[in-house]
């Protein structure tokens, strides 16, 4: 496990050689050890595609790769931080949540809410939230980030959640997501919670909530 939650603002996670861990830029707390930090135009293993994605999603702010050996203490903004561990699952996160993770997963951009279609798409925009998703695949740990805490909501075939898309966070699983409204066009000037939106998660599989809907 590459990441230790050392209080709910900070993790703590360890750098050996061989191995590459990437964080968000302004992440690093303090370091012990020969610990180099470059940002990474790459965007993680996605490509070039991956950071149009986040580029498009308004984060310009490059990837940080981190290497070397020793340790590294992460948090930021005083949020509270989540350790996600994967087994080979596929973990979606809001992009602006995302704080570090290890060179292991596979990342790649996606829309949060494109099973619905182009609509989803477009009130994705309107709302301001989470039109850009990164994804995470593989074995290794994850950090997100949460404006109050983190709270874990199982999703069944039996019981769809749905989640105020400012207050999403991340999910994984087998799931379907769809972002919609309950207002007509006009209603919806002006709001950008969940009373206008929501993102419907059906299947099987948690998705993780904060307590807020306070942007990060």
């Amino acid at each position: 496990m590459a990441f230790e939650e050392i209080n709910s603002k900070m993790v703590r996670a360890s750098v050996a050689p061989g191995q590459r861990l990437f964080s968000q830029r302004g992440a690093m707390l303090a370091y012990q050890g020969e610990v180099s930090f470059t940002p990474n135009l790459r965007g993680g293993q996605g490509g070039v595609m991956s950071m149009i994605g986040r580029r498009v999603a308004n984060e310009d702010t490059p990837l940080m790769t981190v290497e070397g050996s020793g340790t590294v203490l992460f948090g930021h903004g005083g949020h509270h931080v989540q350790v996600i561990n994967l087994s080979g699952d596929t973990l979606y996160v809001e992009a602006d949540r995302l704080l570090a993770f290890e060179g292991t997963l596979e990342q790649s951009t996606v829309f949060l809410g494109s099973q619905g279609g182009v609509m989803g798409m477009v009130r994705g925009q309107v709302s301001g939230q989470g039109l850009f998703t990164t994804s995470l695949k593989g074995h290794g740990s994850v950090a997100v980030m949460a404006h109050g805490g983190v709270f874990e909501v199982p999703i069944t075939p039996q019981r769809p959640v749905r989640v105020d898309p400012q207050a999403y966070v991340a999910h994984y699983g087998d799931v379907r997501n769809k972002l919609s409204t309950a207002l007509g066009w006009r209603d919806m000037v002006g709001r950008g919670s969940g009373e206008a939106f929501q993102l419907e998660l059906s299947g099987s599989g948690t998705v993780f909530v904060q307590a807020s809907e306070e942007k990060l």
